[in-house]
């Protein structure tokens, strides 16, 4: 345990870690938003933690009809892919296949779409979430906007992120359509991609409308904090940590977040309490094993009231920083 008076130097693996950015893409088993286990891979990135809403997009008239005719059918295909995943995609194509209906067309490849997500293929996914798009009539584009998002979704799980842009702007452009947290989550969604593209200043306007739009969205402020100290900026990440905390005292990805922006800004002793409210708080949950590899190699929380100098910019840190 070195002196409480000299400065930590800390080791080029922890500062590697702690330069490489917090994943912009969450996880999602059939479902609109991700699981909370943020560290695995993501099949539909979108931030929002609520099941996919198994219903068609709204219609008038027949199918309106047909949607009273057949209320179940829908939540009946995701369940057998659930259940099953290859009978789901085929029960999915067979009725895509027989549907009669534009209306029935839309709801089987919004299955069908789910269900390819769910198996990895992702350029499958966008390709039966596009057809769902065009199978609703131009009046009724309203009724596109989940299935849009859910297309681009798939093709940013599937690496095409200027793809994804398109899909998110398409969504946005539908005027009157979808409550201020739907186009947060959207927003959201769309910095994800713009993340990806390297687009950086754009993802950081994109999450500045998800704030106006839901301020109370706890994990928005998480990622714009994210941003911030990806960019160097980190008064910035700070500011905005401090809101994702106080909106979400709990969330073991804002606390990890919280210490790796603390040792950046030299703030060890900071860094370290963060860390360990992460491993108390969620024990079993990624974020606390990687807390816990971070507090190895800083060793245990300091008696002292002193604090570790930063690195200096430029130094290895910088040299380490991940690349969007």
């Amino acid at each position: 345990m070195k002196d409480a008076d000299t400065p930590m130097i800390l080791t080029l693996p922890l500062l590697a870690a702690m330069a490489t950015p917090v994943p912009l893409t969450q996880p999602a088993h059939l479902q609109v938003g991700p699981n909370p286990s943020p560290q695995q891979a993501s099949p539909l990135p979108i931030p929002r933690r609520r099941r996919v809403v198994e219903t068609a997009p709204g219609t008038d008239g027949a199918a309106s009809e047909e949607k009273k005719q057949m209320p179940d059918r829908l939540a009946a295909c995701l369940a057998t892919g659930r259940q099953d995943l290859t009978a789901g995609l085929a029960s999915a194509r067979l009725w895509r296949d027989g549907a009669k209906t534009d209306f029935e067309r839309t709801r089987a490849n919004q299955c069908l779409g789910l269900l390819l997500n769910e198996s990895g293929d992702y350029a499958g996914a966008e390709g039966a979430f596009a057809a769902a798009v065009a199978t609703i009539p131009p009046e009724q584009a309203a009724s596109s906007f989940q299935l849009l998002g859910m297309a681009g979704n798939a093709a940013l799980a599937g690496g095409h992120a200027d793809k994804a842009v398109d899909w998110f702007d398409q969504a946005l452009a539908l005027k009157g359509v979808g409550d201020n947290a739907a186009r947060a989550s959207l927003q959201t969604d769309r910095a994800r991609a713009l993340v990806a593209a390297g687009r950086m200043a754009e993802a950081g306007g994109a999450l500045d409308e998800a704030h106006r739009l839901a301020p109370e969205d706890a994990e928005g402020w998480l990622l714009s904090a994210t941003l911030a100290r990806r960019g160097g900026d980190l008064d910035r990440a700070q500011r905005d940590i401090e809101v994702a905390a106080a909106k979400d005292p709990r969330d073991p990805a804002i606390g990890l977040e919280a210490g790796v922006i603390a040792v950046l800004a030299g703030r060890d002793v900071a860094a370290m309490k963060s860390w360990d409210s992460v491993i108390k708080a969620a024990p079993n949950s990624p974020e606390a094993k990687t807390a816990r590899g971070y507090l190895e190699q800083l060793g245990p929380v300091p008696t002292s009231s002193a604090t570790a100098s930063a690195p200096a910019p430029g130094g290895p840190a910088a040299e380490k920083k991940a690349t969007p």
